[in-house]
């Protein structure tokens, strides 16, 4: 705490808290200066190029008008890359969605739709390798990974199936830039219910519909609000094609899971189990490509 005060001698920091949630390698810090509160995020030096990108894509966000952290400063002190960012106080939307009523989880689904499809619209350079290049060979690596897990879903091979039968899909794909992690666990909702967009360390560039793979966590906490999330990111119009191509980058993610979950413990693979039948209820064993849980609320 010593360290960070004297790193920021200019801010006038009266309380320091160490904040411990979420998967991120990043050590972070709320700052209490004067009547403000600051999200101090310090990564290893080694992450430098990647840290500033995730600021500059902050700063993009915001001066667009999307409702992200204010981007404050950021810059290497004492042997750690550092973005410094407003504080948003609030509840997680996980948290508080079951608590509202559907219409207004709803509403707020379309928002972050809105807010996503924007997202997408910014410029980006088109990278080199297509996106059907990339995916499949991030689809390879998760089948390598699951293969090799000492854990099997027990219909693990309906997943496989599908991946197989649909890879067509990733061809001729434009890319964009990504959030990353697109969900509930990383949205807040605040004291007057405006739905506020976080933890962008994730961030890279790749097919927009991608960005759909973590709705698993967002229908799980609130089917209204993934519902109004698809809705508002396509106007009220989704295409057949999005439904197929989206559980394709489910199905994927689910084999990688396990192999990812199994430094957690055990608890954490069961949840990964529980969550692999539930898609398999959703899609009635991948037998439809549209979840039980979608509304089209029109």
């Amino acid at each position: 705490m010593h360290t960070i005060r004297n790193s920021f001698p200019y801010l006038n920091i009266h309380h320091i808290e160490k904040l411990d949630k979420g998967w991120s390698d990043d050590d972070k810090y709320i700052l209490h200066v004067d009547d403000e509160k600051y999200l101090l995020r310090l990564s290893n030096l080694d992450q430098k190029d990647f840290k500033i990108r995730e600021y500059e894509l902050i700063r993009k966000c915001y001066e667009a008008g999307l409702p992200v952290q204010k981007p404050i400063e950021h810059g290497e002190a004492d042997g750690h890359y550092y973005l410094l960012l407003q504080w948003i106080d609030g509840q997680e939307a996980a948290i508080i969605l079951p608590e509202l009523p559907e219409s207004e989880q709803y509403r707020l689904g379309i928002e972050a739709g809105r807010h996503l499809w924007k997202l997408h619209q910014m410029d980006v350079q088109q990278p080199e390798e297509s996106w059907e290049s990339k995916m499949n060979r991030k689809i390879d690596r998760k089948i390598i990974m699951y293969n090799e897990c000492g854990y099997k879903f027990e219909k693990g091979h309906l997943f496989l199936e599908y991946i197989e039968a649909h890879r067509h899909l990733l061809q001729k794909r434009r890319q964009v830039l990504h959030h990353g992690d697109y969900h509930v666990g990383n949205m807040i909702i605040d004291a007057d219910y405006n739905l506020h967009i976080i933890d962008s360390n994730r961030h890279d560039v790749g097919e927009p519909w991608e960005e759909f793979n973590r709705i698993v966590w967002s229908a799980q906490a609130s089917p209204a609000f993934a519902s109004g999330q698809i809705n508002g990111y396509f106007s009220d119009d989704v295409p057949e094609t999005f439904w197929r191509l989206l559980l394709l980058y489910i199905s994927a993610n689910m084999l990688s899971s396990l192999p990812w979950g199994v430094p957690f413990g055990q608890a954490q693979i069961e949840i990964f189990m529980a969550q692999a039948d539930e898609i398999l209820d959703w899609y009635d064993d991948l037998r439809t490509v549209i979840p039980s849980w979608y509304r089209s609320f029109s």
